[in-house]
């Protein structure tokens, strides 16, 4: 039987990436969108063949009918509504970052143990077939011992271009964009909220993908603790010293311009290294590149997963994962140590400033 879906926000994210890709799966029913800008919502709807518009998330949360719903909105401002969603018993998928503080992060959480509603939260490139590739290159590695064990991890992001002149329709509208709660973590003083929640939605999916590559594959929700944070007085540029489930791992972070991407990820073993490089966001149907190198032979081979979109995967999964009962590979149970890890990392940079 077909999911009964309906999805929150109709912006950029909305329009180019998820409501598209869910329409696209068989075994959805795209029955209804949300959306606080009137016309907006209106538009959409009518190009899109949605044949009923909400006013506001509220309603979609107390529609008997619907099962599972997507989120996209602020990021100071989904979490609130993924908790309503869950509470009224909705299996949500929601945008990263799931929240801006573990104490909203855990609201979520208690939302939905209360409703009953599961929550995943869209990490796409867990489901890049380039990363899942080189995660399985790491997990054969560690198994067999033939590497040795792994000595260093890092995540690298200089970003450039991430829309990758993506040319698809979209409609707008002169209606103002609904404003935003203004949520932080309670200790965090007002003056750098904005460079935390630029951090944060930034560097979210690397610190993430770093979790993912050295977890085990049977549970991927593995602690971060954080040793070191040297950055520039923007709250951005710079470089993070991180334990994760016992390994050494830096997390660069900064910007160049660049008319392409600039993001990778890397695993050493102490006879080879794994390393994937991320291909723009919006590329349509181009997976991660993966270079693994043995040294013991001294050879280098570069590959890569099948032409799909990680971000038309996640929606499947999502999908898949309802209506089977399986459990979620980034829940919020999981994702909640990315919101602990990103807390962290800021509170040691503002202590190091004396500014907490």
């Amino acid at each position: 039987m077909a999911l009964r879906f309906a999805y929150i926000g109709c912006g950029f994210m909305g329009q180019k990436v998820h409501i598209p890709n869910f329409r696209a799966i068989p075994d959805v029913d795209f029955v209804a969108l949300a959306e606080v800008r009137p016309q907006l919502g209106a538009r959409v709807a009518t190009r899109m063949g949605i044949p009923k518009v909400y006013a506001s998330h509220l309603e979609v949360a107390a529609d008997p009918t619907i099962q599972a719903v997507g989120v996209s909105a602020a990021f100071t401002q989904q979490a609130e509504i993924a908790s309503d969603l869950l509470a009224a018993g909705k299996h949500v998928f929601m945008e990263k970052p799931m929240a801006v503080s573990v104490e909203q992060a855990e609201r979520l959480l208690e939302s939905s143990r209360r409703g009953g509603g599961r929550l995943m939260v869209a990490y796409m490139k867990r489901h890049d077939d380039g990363n899942r590739l080189g995660r399985a290159t790491v997990a054969a590695w560690r198994e067999s011992g033939e590497m040795g064990r792994i000595t260093y991890a890092r995540g690298h992001g200089f970003c450039g271009d991430w829309t990758n002149n993506l040319e698809t329709p979209m409609d707008k509208t002169d209606e103002p964009y609904p404003p935003a709660p203004r949520v932080k973590p309670s200790w965090m003083p007002d003056e750098y909220v904005d460079r935390y929640l630029g951090y944060l939605q930034q560097y979210t999916h690397n610190l993430n993908l770093l979790r993912w590559f050295l977890g085990p594959t049977t549970d991927p929700g593995v602690p971060v603790g954080v040793r070191a944070v040297d950055f520039d007085d923007n709250g951005m540029t710079g470089v993070v010293v991180l334990n994760i489930g016992g390994v050494r791992a830096v997390l660069e972070s900064g910007g160049v311009q660049h008319h392409r991407w600039d993001e990778h990820t890397q695993i050493f073993f102490e006879r080879g290294w794994v390393q994937v490089f991320s291909p723009p966001l919006m590329a349509r149907n181009v997976p991660a590149t993966v270079q693994i190198y043995d040294g013991r032979r001294r050879e280098t081979r570069e590959t890569a997963g099948p032409w799909t979109w990680a971000f038309r995967r996640e929606a499947e999964e999502f999908v898949k994962r309802v209506q089977s009962g399986e459990p979620f590979e980034s829940s919020g149970e999981d994702t909640l140590h990315d919101v602990a890890a990103f807390e962290a990392i800021y509170r040691s940079w503002l202590h190091a400033k004396g500014a907490v």
